[in-house]
């Protein structure tokens, strides 16, 4: 676990900088092939070609950090000294990022990793950075399974998050359960104040040593369970990446902090969804991932939605999971494999609790709440299947999506009718019909960012948002495609508008 040491975080941030220890420059290391098989956990073919490297005398400073704190293979002394002039191999390991490993003939010439410590970029509203991201040792580089206080470094939840985090300038922001620091330091680029909790005195070392490796000075690191850190105070933004993970509460089972919230079921989202509730100030928004659990035939997005109760809320289902692949997937996820001597117990104390809580299916997903000035007016759950579109553009969809919402609520169908609305620029539009038939019998429009929706549409709606081009009111291109079907304006005004009203939400027509 790395230690705060200002003189020697600095040390360390000269040297990563010096040489050019940053992503491109570790994804150029590397062949696409090896790179590819190290995303699905398989080193062996980017350590061969560094390998190649050192033997041929070109193993850059880069590539020997990469060597030792990517791939978590031990490395010799002088190569580590080389690439840290400033910090020296006796500074690393003062830091607690490296430990002195004897050699065959009983010399201290090796040294091995004590975590794993990569350079991460991103792009978000503010404009592209890069930071350095320290966490626990993977599997890949234990070779065995994960500890139970492990702290987990940048995965697909994390950086998914990340993208959703709607950009607000904001005085106060809450990341709940901070595990390395990673959502905390996102918000810190927009808040004057963040503070991070996590139940783990691990994960928040491993986080206060991030957020000064990468010079953020405006997070306040605090101790405890949920919300009993931050009792009685209000924020603007909140965002929480939960220990959300279904796990059956038997001995046998581990319980791995970063993803165990010690609750029943998904008793942990209900219970951080409920506590929101008495942390966002007026007009506040909170954004967490979490799972929810489909009990004996009841949907799981009614009970989210029941949890949600008084909060403007919007909950999207991107994966369903029936109960035996829930368990693969987890028991899988902390390094062990079937095969293994404990995999078959852990796959039944799984199958057994599902079973008496009557758990088909697992949901996962992305909640954004809001604390309304008011009465609540956004109430939406809903099922949208992956389209494997980049996350990092959520945020801004999201914000665009409430924004268009709000004005929405406020306009009648009179005064949407006399909108000229425009068309998104991602929006494509597909078409299929009988062959000699120039009649189409299905109409598809495709969004390209925001969540990849796909919409069946009839000619009269697909009529109405080829002509949204700003020039024209919705209530004029309506009554000229009535005409033109010979049908009522009013009927299809009617029938139209509500549409409309979703394909605004949705991002696929713009308000003015």
């Amino acid at each position: 676990m790395p230690t705060l040491d200002a003189d020697l975080i600095a040390g360390l941030r000269a040297d990563f900088a010096a040489a050019d220890f940053t992503v491109d420059t570790v994804r150029g290391l590397w062949s696409e092939a090896a790179g590819g098989a190290l995303s699905r956990s398989h080193r062996i073919p980017a350590e061969r070609e560094l390998r190649a490297a050192r033997n041929a005398g070109e193993l850059t400073q880069a590539g020997t950090l990469a060597w030792l704190f990517v791939l978590g293979l031990p490395a010799p002394v002088d190569e580590l000294d080389a690439a840290l002039p400033s910090l020296s191999t006796d500074g690393a390991a003062a830091l607690g990022l490296i430990e002195f490993a004897e050699s065959g003939s009983g010399e201290s010439d090796l040294v091995r990793p004590l975590v794993d410590l990569r350079p991460y970029s991103f792009v978000d509203a503010i404009g592209p950075a890069e930071w350095w991201v320290a966490s626990d040792l993977g599997e890949l580089a234990l070779g065995r399974a994960l500890d139970a206080d492990h702290v987990l470094g940048i995965g697909g939840a994390s950086t998914t998050l990340s993208g959703l985090i709607v950009a607000r300038e904001v005085e106060r922001a809450l990341d709940l359960g901070t595990g390395c620091g990673i959502q905390a330091m996102h918000v810190a680029r927009r808040a004057t104040h963040v503070v991070a909790t996590d139940i783990s005195p691990r994960a928040l070392e491993f986080a206060a040593f991030n957020a000064a490796l990468n010079g953020i000075r405006n997070i306040e690191f605090r101790l405890g369970s949920l919300f009993e850190p931050v009792e009685g105070e209000l924020f603007e933004h909140i965002v929480s990446n939960p220990p959300f993970v279904i796990t059956p509460r038997v001995d046998e089972v581990p319980e791995y902090e970063y993803r165990d919230g010690g609750f029943v079921g998904d008793e942990l989202v209900q219970r951080v969804i409920e506590g929101i509730r008495h942390h966002l100030a007026p007009g506040g928004i909170a954004q967490l991932l979490g799972n929810w659990e489909y009990r004996d035939g009841t949907d799981g997005l009614d009970r989210v939605r029941a949890w949600s109760r008084g909060l403007d809320h919007w909950v999207v289902e991107r994966e369903l999971q029936d109960a035996p692949r829930y368990a693969e997937t987890w028991i899988r996820d902390g390094g062990t494999r079937s095969g293994d001597p404990e995999y078959d117990r852990w796959y039944a104390a799984w199958l057994d609790d599902f079973t008496a809580r009557g758990v088909d299916y697992v949901g996962f997903g992305y909640l954004t709440l809001r604390a309304p000035i008011g009465s609540p007016t956004l109430a939406r759950t809903e099922q949208v299947e992956s389209s494997g579109t980049n996350p990092a553009g959520l945020g801004e969809h999201v914000a665009r999506a409430v924004a268009a919402h709000d004005a929405l609520v406020r306009l009648t169908d009179a005064g949407l009718a006399d909108l000229a609305l425009t068309l998104a620029g991602d929006v494509t539009e597909e078409r299929h019909s009988w062959p000699g038939d120039e009649n189409p019998i299905v109409i598809t429009l495709h969004q390209g960012a925001g969540f990849g929706r796909s919409l069946q549409v009839d000619p009269a709606l697909a009529g109405l948002v080829g002509a949204c081009d700003g020039e024209l009111t919705v209530g004029q291109i309506s009554d000229a495609i009535a005409t033109l079907f010979e049908v009522g304006r009013p009927e299809l005004r009617a029938d139209l508008l509500p549409r409309v009203r979703e394909l605004v939400f949705t991002g696929f027509l713009n308000l003015p």
